[in-house]
């Protein structure tokens, strides 16, 4: 089979493009998990790799603010809701975002997906020995799952790439296809964007505590909570001295950009620009 056939036929089995819209400065994908999971085998088997990220109220204050965040969500492959304020926030604006996709959700399909396909996958980021808790924890509970390699570095966004020549030496001799970075929002997507050029055939995954979670450092609010929007208020009373000011100070923001949208689309009587 020739190159052009191989790229012919996985040109073919490609799912439809999700459709995306735009909140804030941030776009949405529309897709169930289902349709999140196909297509993030598409990107993989594409071997162009890519970003996903899974954007929150928090994101989208954060991209309206920070030129480098809007910059890195301009480019993301494929970008999910993570929050029913963003379902809600859908509803309202007229677009149709069938469900909720938490990162934390989403992370153990993806790793899920890549035990049965064989993808090799790299954890990056956490505290220090959380990566390493969570290949060891998977290593019982989903033991064909290849993990190729684990690090939790002491990264700054301020520092030149310069100073991180051997971690992205020691990912590209690992040579991933998948890459889950937990660092946090901005800094993981930020990282995501200059190591996307060292590793271009790799698809890196945004996933905040997802790693704790798998690990159990960190405790995941109920069922209830997160299907009612209240995920960020477990989040705060686990957390209050570092989370306060992003929930209490920051994304209260959020109204006055959904406010934005839904006026820019002539939600409030008002015509469109």
């Amino acid at each position: 089979m020739t190159v052009e056939s191989v790229q012919a036929a996985q040109t073919a089995a490609a799912p439809a493009p999700p459709h995306r819209w735009i909140l804030g400065p941030v776009p949405i994908d529309a897709v169930t998990r289902e349709q999140a999971i196909d297509w993030v085998e598409h990107l993989v088997k594409s071997g162009r790799g890519g970003s996903v990220f899974t954007p929150n109220v928090d994101h989208v204050v954060l991209a309206s603010e920070n030129a480098r965040m809007r910059e890195v969500y301009n480019k993301v492959s494929l970008s999910i809701v993570d929050g029913m304020p963003l379902v809600w926030a859908s509803r309202i604006l007229r677009e149709s975002v069938p469900e909720k996709v938490s990162g934390s959700d989403f992370t153990p399909l993806v790793l899920e997906r890549a035990a049965a396909r064989g993808w090799r996958v790299f954890f990056l980021g956490g505290a220090p020995g959380v990566a390493a808790k969570a290949r060891d924890k998977l290593a019982v509970t989903l033991p064909a799952l290849n993990i190729v390699g684990v690090e939790s570095p002491r990264i700054q966004m301020d520092e030149p790439p310069e100073t991180r020549a051997d971690l992205t030496a020691r990912l590209q001799a690992a040579d991933p296809q998948i890459v889950m970075v937990a660092l946090g929002a901005p800094k993981q997507e930020l990282l995501i964007d200059s190591l996307r050029s060292a590793l271009p055939s790799a698809v890196f995954f945004a996933v905040g505590a997802s790693l704790d979670f798998i690990a159990g450092t960190m405790e995941r609010a109920p069922a209830w909570m997160s299907g009612v929007g209240l995920e960020w208020f477990f989040r705060l009373s686990q957390e209050p001295g570092r989370l306060w000011k992003r929930y209490l100070l920051r994304d209260p923001k959020f109204l006055l950009i959904l406010h934005g949208a839904m006026r820019d689309r002539g939600l409030l009587g008002a015509k469109p620009k």
